[in-house]
């Protein structure tokens, strides 16, 4: 009966989710089709607030799943996720980004 409680919240993650994919393809389309030379790729250390190895496994996999990011590694002691990016304007920006994005998307998922 639980899970049946979970399904709004399903249903609005999923709209979240696919419109950060369409968002982040129209980026990386964008860069394709122009002459100029937009990315600025790097490696950025996200802070994680999730605690149990399947939100973490959610987080990096919706994070992976995302044209122009790509979750690289997860420290020993399970707070921080090594994420590659292509577009780095600020790294302070795109940590914030992802976890108020992604990861408090799966944060709300699974809220009791």
């Amino acid at each position: 009966m639980k899970w049946l409680l979970r399904l709004p919240r399903l249903a609005r993650f999923l709209v979240y989710y696919v419109w950060e994919i369409i968002l982040s393809n129209l980026k990386v389309a964008y860069d394709i089709v122009t002459p100029d030379y937009f990315m600025k790729p790097g490696v950025v250390a996200v802070p994680l607030t999730v605690k149990s190895d399947f939100q973490i496994f959610l987080v990096a996999n919706f994070i992976t799943m995302t044209p122009g990011t790509l979750s690289m590694d997860v420290s020993n002691d399970k707070k921080t996720l090594y994420v590659h990016a292509m577009y780095i304007d600020d790294e302070t920006e795109i940590k914030q980004s992802l976890k108020n994005g992604i990861e408090a998307a799966v944060i709300r998922l699974f809220a009791d």
